[in-house]
């Protein structure tokens, strides 16, 4: 009867002892899930022989999930994207691979590296001031891409010597090169890890005749970005000008149109 006690109390031990162990599994696993988060990183959708030039077709969109603790990470961001076409490979890049910033050759040429290869043919680069509220608060970041709305000072449309203020948007879809002198190279190590550098200007990249309008609207008022969704690529077509008259007789509209937007669950 003894030897039964004991092996029945060996046994209960056990399956506590089981419990508490399968308990603990449980708590440190969701304690690591809880530090992780989800990213769209670069992955190769065919072998890439080394010196070749990545194409779009060789690449797409893989979410995968990441501990937050990382000090860093060598994957390329999906939304780094355009800083990866045209690169080449620095060695062969197998199949499936998600992209390494390493995977990539660097440029040896005098006169093709930094800034002016990152400018796509027919485009231009510019620089104009910003502050923390025309830069949305320094998060933009290089190779976001912005909307750039002016506000200017202009004679009364009534024909007198008065003035009136007006913000209008001048172009749309705009990409930032470079913010300061950081032009986005180095990955983050998470979605939420980007500690955005201090800046006081931006670069932006635009055709010959867009250059000349930014830089005479530049000095002529201030200009303000408007960062974008980066999947967002639609142009906007109905814009209007905003004056003190068309404020006063449109704000009731426009909230009218915003009800009508979150009811709508948009």
């Amino acid at each position: 009867m003894k030897q039964k006690l004991l092996l029945l109390g060996a046994v209960l031990f056990g399956v506590l002892a089981f419990m508490f162990t399968f308990t603990q599994i449980n708590r440190e696993k969701a304690r690591l899930q809880g530090e992780t988060y989800k990213i769209y990183l670069i992955q190769v959708t065919r072998d890439i022989p080394e010196g070749e030039k990545i194409t779009e077709d060789m690449i797409r969109k893989q979410l995968v999930q990441r501990f937050r603790n990382a000090k860093y990470e060598r994957e390329i961001p999906y939304d780094r994207r355009s800083l990866v076409i045209g690169r080449e490979a620095q060695s062969l890049i197998r199949a499936g691979t998600l992209l390494q910033w390493s995977d990539l050759k660097v440029s040896l040429s005098s006169g093709k590296t930094g800034l002016t290869s990152l400018i796509r043919p027919g485009y231009r680069a510019v620089s104009i001031s910003v502050d923390a509220t025309s830069s949305v608060t320094g998060l933009v970041q290089p190779n976001n891409y912005v909307d750039l709305i002016g506000t200017f000072r202009f004679p009364d449309t009534r024909g007198d010597s008065s003035l009136d203020t007006i913000t209008m948007t001048i172009l749309q879809r705009v990409r930032v090169i470079a913010t300061g002198t950081d032009l986005g190279f180095l990955s983050s190590g998470g979605q939420n890890a980007y500690v955005p550098r201090s800046y006081s200007t931006v670069t932006l990249e635009l055709t010959p005749k867009e250059v000349e309008m930014i830089i005479f609207a530049s000095q002529k008022g201030r200009i303000t970005m408007s960062l974008r969704n980066y999947e967002e690529s639609a142009i906007t077509q109905k814009l209007q000008s905003v004056n003190w008259n068309f404020l006063q007789k449109n704000i009731m509209s426009y909230n009218a149109e915003r009800e009508k937007m979150l009811r709508a669950g948009r």
